[in-house]
């Protein structure tokens, strides 16, 4: 049988030395902000509607530059990975995305 070998990424961090103990917070929400279940939304209706499935997906994550991805929360990773599905995928162009972005920072103002 031949054996496999893979390379671990940052993204494949688990039992890995060094982080530091897991921090859980007290009776932890599942959303911390409305955006976070937005996000999740987002990523389900795509996988639903077919857009992309869930390897892809898992793959969007994994391609997420490290630094990037030790730096950002599990919902960040999501919605990067979403966006980049998205946007690879020809759903939305670059340019509407960067209209809804540009819109979406006005409002915050």
């Amino acid at each position: 049988m031949r054996r496999r070998s893979f390379l671990n990424g940052v993204h494949d961090m688990g039992g890995m030395h060094g982080f530091g103990p897991i921090v859980r917070e007290a009776d932890e929400p599942v959303f911390h902000e409305e955006w976070e279940a937005h996000t999740l939304a987002l990523a389900r209706a795509m996988l639903a509607g077919l857009y992309f499935n869930l390897d892809e997906f898992r793959h969007s994550m994994e391609r997420i530059e490290p630094s990037y991805y030790l730096r950002s929360s599990y919902y960040e990773r999501w919605l990067e990975g979403t966006i980049t599905l998205l946007l690879e995928k020809g759903v939305i162009s670059q340019q509407e995305f960067q209209a809804r972005l540009d819109e979406l920072t006005e409002r915050r103002g």
